[in-house]
C-alpha cells in the first residue's frame, strides 16, 4: 500500500510517498526520475519513503533558486520529519545517492546507513560525467524544443553515448520530450553544475554502514565514482551489477537482491542493540 502525502516548502508543494513497512529507508530518485523510478529501483519488503524532488513528478518548482543539494536535502530532511521518521536508512540513485550522503553528512544523528546506486557525484561540482546533462540544459533553455532535440542528436555527445552508453542517450532524449522542458532545464543545469557539498574528510568521517552500487556502461555515473565512495566511506561494502544497457530484467534482480541483503543485515544488527 502506497500512501500519499503533500509536504509544503513555502510556495512548493512537494508530493510524498510512504510505502509498505519495516525498516525505514528514505530513498530518493535520479535528476529528472520520480516515484516510478524509485519504485522499479527499490525492493519491497521495507517501509519506503521518498519525497519528488522540486520540479520533478507531481511536485512544482516553487520559486526560489537556485536548485541546488542544499535545497534539495533540506526538503528531504523536512519529509523524513513529516513522516515521523527519527532515524532512518537513506539512499537514492545518481542524484538520490548524493543526496543521501549529504543527509548522513549534515544529520549524523538521523541517519543509520547508507544506499548509494549508481552515484554520478563524489566531492566535486560539475563533475565531467555532469557535461553531457548541462549539454541538453544549455541547448533547451537557448533553442525551441525541436531545433534543441535537433541540435543534440547530431552533437558529438550524442555519437559517444549512442555508441558506449545508449541507457544514458535514451535518458538524455527524454529530456526534450517532457511537457515543462522549459522550466525543468534550469533544475538540469543548476543540479549539474553542484556538488553534494561533502569533503572526503567529511566521509571518512561517517561511522555507519554503506552499500554502494555501480556498473559499466554508464557515462553519466561512472563505476569509478561508485569505487570512490566506497573506499571513502569507513564501512562501505562495493557491489557491481549488470549495466541496465546490457539487461535491464538482470540489472533490477541483481541490485533488489543487493539492497534486500544489505538491509536485512543492517535490521538484525539493529534488533540487538539496547533500547
Amino acid at each position: 500500500m502506497v500512501r500519499l502525502a503533500t509536504l509544503l516548502r513555502r510556495d512548493a508543494a512537494l508530493r510524498l510517498y510512504d510505502a509498505g513497512s519495516g525498516l525505514p529507508v528514505v530513498f530518493q530518485h535520479g535528476l529528472g526520475g520520480g516515484e516510478a523510478q524509485v519504485a522499479q529501483t527499490f525492493p519491497t519488503g521495507f517501509r519506503r519513503v521518498t519525497l519528488e524532488c522540486r520540479g520533478h513528478g507531481g511536485s512544482s518548482l516553487g520559486e526560489r533558486r537556485p536548485f541546488s543539494f542544499e535545497m534539495f536535502a533540506d526538503d528531504v530532511r523536512a519529509a523524513a520529519d513529516q513522516a515521523g521518521l527519527e532515524r532512518f536508512v537513506a539512499g537514492g540513485v545518481s542524484m538520490g545517492a548524493a543526496i543521501a550522503l549529504r543527509l548522513a553528512c549534515r544529520h549524523p544523528k538521523r541517519v543509520s546507513a547508507l544506499v548509494l546506486v549508481r552515484p554520478a557525484w563524489t566531492f566535486a561540482a560539475a563533475p565531467e560525467n555532469m557535461r553531457p546533462i548541462a549539454e541538453v540544459a544549455e541547448l533547451i533553455l537557448q533553442h525551441d524544443i525541436d531545433e534543441a532535440r535537433t541540435l543534440f542528436a547530431q552533437s558529438a555527445t550524442a555519437t559517444r553515448l549512442y555508441r558506449e552508453a545508449p541507457d544514458n542517450l535514451s535518458s538524455l532524449l527524454g529530456y526534450f520530450d517532457r511537457p515543462d522542458a522549459k522550466g525543468f532545464a534550469q533544475v538540469l543545469a543548476n543540479i549539474a553544475s553542484d556538488g553534494p557539498g561533502v569533503s572526503e574528510r567529511d566521509v571518512a568521517g561517517l561511522a555507519i554502514p554503506a552499500l554502494v552500487v555501480g556498473n559499466a556502461m554508464d557515462a553519466v555515473h561512472p563505476l569509478s565514482s561508485a569505487y570512490t565512495l566506497a573506499a571513502a566511506i569507513p564501512n562501505a561494502t562495493f557491489a557491481e551489477v549488470t549495466p541496465k544497457a546490457a539487461d535491464s530484467k538482470k540489472h533490477f534482480n541483481e541490485l533488489h537482491a543487493q539492497i534486500t541483503t544489505f538491509l536485512q543485515s543492517h535490521s538484525k544488527v539493529r534488533s540487538l542493540l539496547p533500547s
